[in-house]
């Protein structure tokens, strides 16, 4: 492997060589992320354009590749437009993360995508989803849930995937509940995580490091 640092200054090696320590251990495992649908892509043959969209992901919040986004790699300005969506969807919606990564589970196994549960279902735990809850939503069954905030955003999720619509009665619990502003970012949510759902389905992706499936195939 190699690289040629632009205009062979201080300044641009340090960055290179800063962005590639970020990247390198996880070029190994990059390979398991793969699908035959999508060309190979070497993260050390980037190109500028791929290389400030890694770079912002691993730099922000998420810190790591895992999910759509080598495949939205190939698409860099799809890519970075999309990258910085997800990253307000999943961080500033104004929801707690215990009610983000709920909604992310329903869309998961309302897709059956495997990478998108594999990797936020720990997440979702981590964050106070009850274990019980997210076995149920994961075999298509309503859970009974303790919190009514949780009840709250499954109904919302679920009625708005199931129908295409969201009842009166669902809308003004959630409006009454979170006010405008959450309720709008609550449906970006679902639509931005719904597009991740659909990109690891079409292109056949897994997780990073992967190796066994929620949903059957």
């Amino acid at each position: 492997m190699h690289a040629t640092v632009a205009g062979g200054s201080l300044a641009g090696a340090a960055l290179y060589f800063y962005f590639y320590s970020l990247l390198f251990p996880l070029i190994l495992d990059c390979e398991t992320a793969m699908t035959e649908r999508l060309p190979a892509f070497q993260i050390t043959d980037a190109t500028p354009e791929q290389k400030a969209v890694l770079d912002e992901i691993l730099s922000g919040p998420r810190g790591n590749l895992n999910g759509p986004f080598l495949g939205w790699i190939h698409s860099p300005e799809l890519a970075q437009q999309a990258q910085r969506l997800g990253a307000f969807c999943r961080y500033r919606t104004g929801l707690p993360l215990r009610l983000s990564e709920l909604a992310i589970l329903v869309t998961a196994a309302r897709w059956q995508a495997q990478a998108e549960w594999y990797i936020h279902y720990p997440i979702a735990l981590e964050a106070g989803v009850r274990e019980a809850d997210a076995e149920a939503i994961r075999a298509g069954r309503r859970p009974v849930f303790a919190d009514p905030d949780d009840a709250l955003v499954y109904d919302f999720a679920s009625e708005l995937y199931d129908t295409r619509r969201v009842s009166d009665a669902t809308y003004e619990k959630a409006l009454g509940r979170f006010g405008h502003q959450v309720v709008i970012n609550l449906v970006g949510l679902l639509g931005y995580y719904a597009l991740v759902a659909m990109t690891l389905n079409v292109f056949d992706m897994r997780a990073i490091g992967q190796k066994s499936l929620p949903f059957a195939e």
